[in-house]
């Protein structure tokens, strides 16, 4: 007989009602970028001001990654455990107390560490929100990870773009620039406590010894993921796409001032990054989900990518707008990401493990590589090297977008 773990998620109340979730995976997809995306612009100051090298500002534009990694794995077994919505109500928490906190201190180690507690509870929710859409909007898993996708590029571009001018309002303050961010994320609290109280469904999580001697007639058993070619290729690809995307939220402005224009433009063009996205993450996860194969997707967008990178190399302050949109079209490799996991797992159950491996191993990946860009930057004194560095990357992200899109299930 198979034995299943099942997520604890005890009803106190009756079901959650579409608008309910939905309100709450907008709110809490608001705040998934805020806390990366509003360093980029004012991170000149925060290094002058707390001495910081541009070493050590790489690996802070890393601790994303690091922390998404190592928290992120854990996040099925607290799924199983509390359930998918108490953890996520938790991963808020954390995310609103480290954003709060951060402004006020003053050294370097004071600042990485409140930003890795933000950043912990970013990471819990990143897996967990695709196993949330399984759950409560299983048969529109494509359009509706395209909403939280724009939502969550809404907040990233929102925070790119006013972080300076908040910041200038009270006198050219980082600390106010960065702090306003804990008060948007609280916003976000009570949705996931009414949600908490109105479960879905308990989501089937297999253990190894119920994948063994799963039923016929549910299909094949889903193999350990890292037995599994397709996990290992949204992995990789997850790890790629997610590097390329926290050089552009860590460095990009820099690279736009280095180049001579002001701290406010080098925001503003950043911001349209992320703006691009909230058009194009609805359509492109609706488009996914109804295609077979996401190859091609994934291909175009790291043509676009490469593009942007060439550009940059050529002609930094020549057409800035032209490589700000470029790489915008390429940072819509995340919401595609993030809706294969959703399509490549059979069921709830599978989506949280994928969604956790694909996840975890792609974060450690990816943390090596703002820190190579901050070195090379620090020791070259300029972009063309680290550009370079970066357009590699993109090729295999071509590479690794292209196998993992094949419609190839668990």
């Amino acid at each position: 007989m198979s034995s299943t773990v099942l997520t604890r998620n005890t009803p106190k109340s009756g079901p959650a009602t579409p608008w309910l979730a939905m309100t709450a995976l907008v709110l809490v997809a608001l705040n998934l970028r805020p806390a990366v995306t509003s360093l980029g612009p004012v991170l000149e100051e925060v290094r002058a001001d707390l001495g910081m090298s541009a070493g050590l500002a790489g690996l802070l534009t890393s601790v994303p990654a690091l922390c998404f990694a190592v928290v992120g794995v854990t996040a099925p077994a607290l799924a199983r455990r509390f359930g998918p919505d108490a953890v996520i109500l938790a991963g808020i928490t954390a995310l609103t107390a480290g954003l709060a906190i951060r402004p006020l201190i003053a050294g370097v180690p004071e600042f990485l560490a409140l930003s890795a507690v933000a950043l912990a509870g970013i990471a819990l929710v990143n897996v967990l929100l695709p196993v949330v859409v399984k759950q409560r909007f299983g048969t529109r898993v494509g359009a509706m990870t395209g909403v939280y996708s724009t939502a969550l590029n809404v907040g990233a571009t929102t925070a790119a773009a006013v972080t300076v001018p908040v910041a200038s309002v009270f006198g050219d303050s980082w600390r106010f620039g960065l702090g306003v961010w804990a008060v948007v994320a609280a916003l976000a609290l009570l949705p996931w406590v009414f949600l908490v109280r109105r479960p879905a469904a308990p989501v089937p999580t297999p253990t190894p010894d119920a994948e063994a001697d799963a039923p016929a007639e549910r299909g094949p058993a889903v193999k350990r993921m890292s037995a599994s070619t397709t996990a290992w290729a949204l992995a990789t690809y997850f790890g790629l796409q997610a590097t390329a995307a926290y050089v552009i939220m860590g460095w990009l402005p820099q690279m736009f001032r280095d180049a001579g224009l002001s701290a406010q433009t080098a925001g503003l063009l950043f911001a349209v990054t992320s703006l691009l996205g909230v058009p194009l993450s609805y359509g492109l996860g609706a488009l996914a989900g109804r295609l077979r194969s996401q190859s091609v997707l994934a291909v175009v967008l790291a043509v676009f990518g490469l593009a942007g990178y060439i550009g940059l190399f050529l002609a930094p302050a020549g057409a800035p707008w032209l490589w700000a949109v470029l790489l915008g079209l390429a940072n819509c490799a995340f919401p595609l990401a993030l809706t294969m996991i959703g399509l490549r797992g059979g069921d709830a159950g599978s989506v949280v493990r994928l969604s956790a491996f694909a996840q975890s191993a792609g974060y450690l990946l990816s943390i090596p590589g703002p820190v190579v860009v901050g070195v090379l930057y620090d020791h070259t004194g300029g972009w063309r090297t680290p550009l370079v560095f970066l357009a590699v990357l993109m090729s295999a992200q071509l590479v690794a977008g292209h196998v993992a899109g094949r419609d190839r299930p668990l």
